[in-house]
């Protein structure tokens, strides 16, 4: 199915996530006349969006038409936007929903329909570099799951998911794991610095690594791993700089309690919302 032919599309939602989605969808063919964004505090960035793409921009879901409802709200507003929309919420309505935590369950008695999908997308869906995992509920066809699909992957690449317990360790993975790229560039500029680099440079170094090195994945099909040896000469520079990061202690270890963390407080998310 074409975004062409989808809509009405009614997000709810209009904050860094909801205006990245958005933005791939008018990008990729939806008619912004069948977009609508609610927000009733919607920011100057909506507002921005909602004027250049000629994109209704409402306070509620009050009298409009869902054929799709996408809610990417924060987790703790969830039961509140629950009840708002549950009048706009009919048969012919598809749920997606991209909150970290909330489950189908929760989903499903809050909005009265097993027509939900649960999603994890992240914040490189701005830049149509994002990926999102997925998982449907009961009630769910194949059809809903290519528009879910298409929508989607407007962004990025979507990972569909038969186990809805595989969406935890998403968001811990990929949904947040841009801010854990995101730091590894300030530490590395900051170990930089404490090598002699100006700060500007040291900065620019870090950035221009991490972005040279995902561009390099991007377009290769040799595995990370390969691509790590063949930066590494034995008992050269990166090989004692690999030294510290895979000691048992080092970067795995690490990463493996982040992961964690995040994906604990997703669960926590979702059993404060129910």
């Amino acid at each position: 199915m074409s975004l062409q032919d989808v809509g009405p599309v009614v997000l709810l939602g209009a904050g860094k996530m909801g205006l990245a989605l958005a933005r791939g969808w008018i990008a990729g063919g939806l008619p912004p006349g069948q977009l609508v964004l609610v927000d009733p505090f919607a920011g100057d960035a909506a507002k921005k969006f909602a004027d250049e793409n000629n994109v209704r921009l409402l306070k509620t879901t009050e009298h409009v038409l869902t054929h799709v409802l996408v809610l990417a709200v924060k987790p703790q507003s969830m039961a509140e936007a629950m009840q708002q929309v549950l009048p706009s919420v009919g048969l012919q309505t598809l749920v997606i929903s991209i909150a970290a935590g909330i489950s189908l369950k929760t989903l499903t008695l809050g909005l009265d329909t097993g027509r939900v999908i649960r999603c994890m997308p992240n914040t490189p869906a701005q830049v149509g570099k994002g990926i999102t995992g997925a998982v449907g509920g009961l009630d769910v066809t194949e059809a809903d799951r290519a528009l879910a699909s298409d929508l989607l992957g407007s962004a990025g690449q979507v990972v569909w998911f038969t186990e809805e317990s595989k969406l935890d360790a998403v968001t811990a993975v990929s949904g947040s794991g841009p801010a854990y790229v995101f730091y590894l560039v300030e530490a590395l500029a900051v170990a930089g610095m404490r090598q002699g680099l100006e700060p500007g440079q040291a900065m620019q170094l870090a950035r221009q690594t991490v972005v040279g090195a995902a561009a390099l994945i991007d377009v290769t099909s040799t595995s990370v791993s390969i691509l790590r040896e063949t930066v590494t000469s034995p008992k050269g520079t990166t090989a004692a700089a690999l030294a510290e990061l895979m000691a048992p202690d080092g970067l795995e270890a690490l990463m493996d309690r982040a992961v964690l963390a995040a994906r604990m407080r997703s669960e926590e998310l979702g059993r404060d919302s129910g």
